[in-house]
């Protein structure tokens, strides 16, 4: 074989090693905004005290629309301990929220953003399908303690039990207990 050849495979096996990782678990959450569609901006970091569950969706989704139906009754369940947000990824994320918040009647703020802008926030390789919907615990200190897609086992079987058990496992530890490392919690979709 060629040093080119050579060169070339070594160049991809490289790059699908680095596109494979998972994201950075713990990390700090970025001030992600989540477009309105009264033309306002909610900030994640707004609820900052708060532990915070953001779930990236798509409106026409019947998974998404499932875990917004278990989002909603886990908001109402764990109250101002909580902050439930979600946004939509939809191409016409705008034009679709309002009749998604008609027809679900989440109890907490649905909005949109655009796809490219969620994969930055996820550590999601723009290379990678996302399925949805995907979800980001994020602690009162405002680190992202977990965050789980579409493909993964957390959101089959009892999806609203494995979604207590992280809220719940976010609102015992202590501060100190965050360390930076890599974990299988986080999942990239391929």
């Amino acid at each position: 074989m060629d040093m080119r050849k050579r060169a070339l495979l070594a160049g991809m096996a490289l790059t699908m090693a680095t596109l494979g990782r998972a994201a950075d678990i713990p990390r700090p959450a970025p001030d992600f905004a989540i477009n309105m569609v009264d033309g306002q901006q909610i900030h994640l970091s707004q609820y900052k005290g708060k532990a915070v569950v953001v779930a990236f969706i798509l409106t026409t989704c019947p998974h998404c629309q499932k875990t917004v139906g278990y989002l909603t009754a886990i908001q109402n369940e764990y109250g101002p301990k909580l902050q439930v947000v979600a946004s939509a990824i939809d191409d016409m994320g705008k034009m679709n929220v309002p009749d998604f918040i008609k027809n679900f009647q989440p109890s907490f703020p649905v909005g949109y953003r655009a796809l490219e802008d969620t994969q930055v926030f996820l550590e999601m390789p723009t290379i990678y399908r996302m399925l949805v919907p995907q979800l980001v615990f994020i602690d009162k200190q405002g680190v992202i303690r977990a965050q789980h897609g579409g493909e993964d086992q957390f959101l089959v079987g009892d999806q609203a039990q494995h979604i207590r058990d992280e809220i719940d496992a976010m609102l015992k530890e202590p501060v100190s207990a965050h360390k930076k490392g890599n974990t299988s919690a986080a999942k990239k979709t391929p």
